[in-house]
């Protein structure tokens, strides 16, 4: 284990809402000026001006700016030597650390397309992402070894492989990249690459189905760091610490990137321990982290640590910090304040909560409604078909009214965002609706259910699909999993709508991971405070563990698949019995008879 480098400043002051956007609004202005600049380029003034200051650190490596900006050209370098033209991809397969994010700027500096595949996948679904991005390089970790070459005989295309690490004896990249020049790239090495070029693939998360590939132009990495940057009012004196999976928008590129473009630092962190996480934030003395999913939550109901205030955090920045989460988080570990936001990947819109208002996902002021049309627009929640009034249009919503959220795809010349798509055409035109408040516009679909509260703060409700329709009311499964939570003996839950035979929609059902403290009569009466008897779940599996993505998403559709089937689940079934309203087991002859209607939900 290495020893810090020296401390960061002592925390500033939280800059006021406004303040905020115009330093994001400054930090991205011109950056259409300037079609031929690219994020390496930033990379390569702050290494001018302060080549020794870590820009990227780990237990395994450090690199100062000069370093990065070494490494980044000698990727360069090495793309060209293999004749990797521009728009050619390379995969990278790699551990987190910092010549992760090296290679993959350094590649897309000379025109070529970096895939950043998730190294927790295995079998059909890497190959899947390796075989989307027609790769003709992949670089590969030398502990990832295994699961590549597993995969690597039904590739469709045989891509050259690379191998990452000190051992490797055949085609070592860092052997390669040793033997090449650092020093600045000439004119004609930098080819005419621009802003509008594709830079990465970033794979969706897999939460249903197999993963698909959205491009990411170099435009989108420089909005990225210097909107948050600004947002972040990020400055050299910061040191972020990143544990989240760099083959991700938000932890590959938003975390890292935004720092970057202010001259500050980066700690990087393979993975998210909540034993380890206030020691190391302390360790490294970090004055911001990135969060996402329920991140937070693992933070709140792990064992106080001795560390969890001896840090000198002024802002957590992240996305999906849920309200019942927020402020218990903020108060027993002492975040001066919180920037949640709202993005997808592939979106084209993003909401930022600079205020820092418990539960919601953001709101787009005034001066930027131009910039960000996005709008929420009345939704079928069984069919997820946009409602339309009598001249075929959509309807947008009324406060607190609940839809699908959508942004407007624009061009240069007019408002909206752009939305680059995926590999996949037909993918691409599934997340697009058109005609929605006028005859030929384009709106970009982000499957989220969300509301407007009265004060313009929009909050999530749902993912579109999850909600479901039970005793003719609408339950959005993401309430649900709150109150569940909330409720003691209660570690994790998911939550989803399954089909009953002779009945209306779906029935509510719950997948809990418990402790030697949860009751059942507790959590029946927990629920009926909390939730009205239509949303109360009329089904529960008691698992062992829960799946999720490396971000924390939930993987429902295997659950819900197996539904309450004793012959598919090898966990101990429950549900409702509608006479005692206790939950009592669900063996087979009582599926049976729920089958057969004998049983009335």
């Amino acid at each position: 284990m290495v020893d810090p480098p020296e401390a960061a400043a002592r925390p500033r002051g939280k800059p006021s809402a406004a303040k905020s956007w115009l330093k994001a609004i400054e930090r991205t202005a011109r950056i259409e000026a300037s079609p031929h600049a690219l994020f390496a380029d930033l990379v390569e003034e702050w290494a001018a001006r302060q080549p020794d200051r870590p820009a990227l650190m780990s237990d395994q490596e450090t690199f100062s700016y000069q370093d990065l900006n070494a490494r980044i050209n000698r990727y360069a370098r090495w793309a060209i030597s293999q004749g990797i033209g521009k728009g050619e991809t390379v995969c990278l397969f790699l551990p987190g650390q910092p010549d992760y994010l090296a290679a993959w700027l350094g590649l897309s500096r000379v025109g070529a397309v970096a895939a950043l595949i998730n190294t927790k996948l295995v079998g059909s679904s890497l190959a899947h992402c390796i075989d989307v991005a027609d790769a003709s390089h992949v670089i590969v970790g030398q502990y990832l070894a295994g699961a590549f070459r597993e995969v690597e005989p039904r590739l469709k295309r045989a891509p050259k492989i690379w191998w990452h690490g000190s051992d490797a004896a055949d085609a070592n990249i860092k052997a390669a990249l040793s033997g090449l020049d650092a020093s600045p790239l000439t004119s004609s090495e930098r080819r005419d690459v621009t802003i509008g070029d594709r830079a990465l693939l970033i794979y969706t998360s897999g939460t249903t189905g197999l993963p698909k590939a959205a491009s990411i132009s170099h435009r989108r990495i420089l909005n990225w760091g210097g909107w948050f940057a600004g947002l972040t009012d990020a400055s050299p004196d910061d040191r972020l610490f990143d544990c989240l999976p760099l083959f991700h928008s938000v932890g590959g590129v938003v975390a890292p990137c935004s720092m970057l473009a202010a001259g500050a630092s980066v700690v990087i962190a393979d993975k998210f321990s909540a034993g380890t996480f206030w020691r190391d934030v302390a360790r490294w003395d970090c004055t911001l982290f990135q969060y996402i999913g329920e991140l937070c939550r693992y933070l709140l109901k792990a064992p106080a640590s001795e560390f969890e205030t001896r840090h000198r955090l002024r802002l957590a920045c992240g996305n999906g910090l849920r309200g019942d989460v927020w402020e218990g988080f903020q108060t027993r570990f002492g975040i001066p304040h919180i920037l949640e936001f709202y993005a997808a990947t592939e979106g084209n819109f993003s909401l930022y909560n600079v205020e820092g208002k418990p539960g919601a996902i953001g709101r787009i002021p005034p001066l930027l409604a131009h910039r960000f049309p996005a709008s929420i627009v009345r939704i079928d929640p069984e069919t997820s078909v946009p409602l339309r009034n009598a001249d075929g249009l959509c309807v947008a919503c009324g406060i607190g009214e609940a839809g699908e959220a959508v942004g407007r795809i624009g061009t240069a010349d007019e408002a909206g965002g752009r939305f680059e798509g995926y590999t996949n055409a037909a993918e691409t035109e599934k997340k697009i609706l058109r005609d929605v408040f006028a005859k030929g516009d384009a709106w970009f679909r982000t499957g989220d259910l969300m509301k407007i509260d009265d004060g313009g703060f929009f909050h999530f409700v749902d993912r579109l699909g999850d909600t479901f329709r039970w005793k003719g009311e609408n339950v959005a499964t993401s309430e649900v999993n709150e109150a569940i939570l909330q409720c003691p003996g209660v570690i994790d839950a998911v939550t989803y709508g399954v089909l009953v035979p002779g009945t209306d929609g779906r029935a509510g059902m719950a997948a809990l991971v418990t402790d030697g403290s949860f009751d059942f009569a507790e959590f029946g009466d927990h629920l009926s405070r909390r939730l009205p008897a239509y949303a109360c779940p009329v089904f529960i599996r008691l698992s062992a563990v829960l799946d999720s993505t490396e971000t924390f998403k939930q993987k429902k559709q295997e659950l819900i698949r197996a539904g309450f089937d004793p012959s598919k689940v090898a966990d101990p079934l429950f549900f409702r019995d509608p006479k005692s309203g206790s939950f009592v087991p669900l063996d087979p002859d009582q599926h049976a008879r729920l089958l057969e209607g004998a049983i009335r939900l």
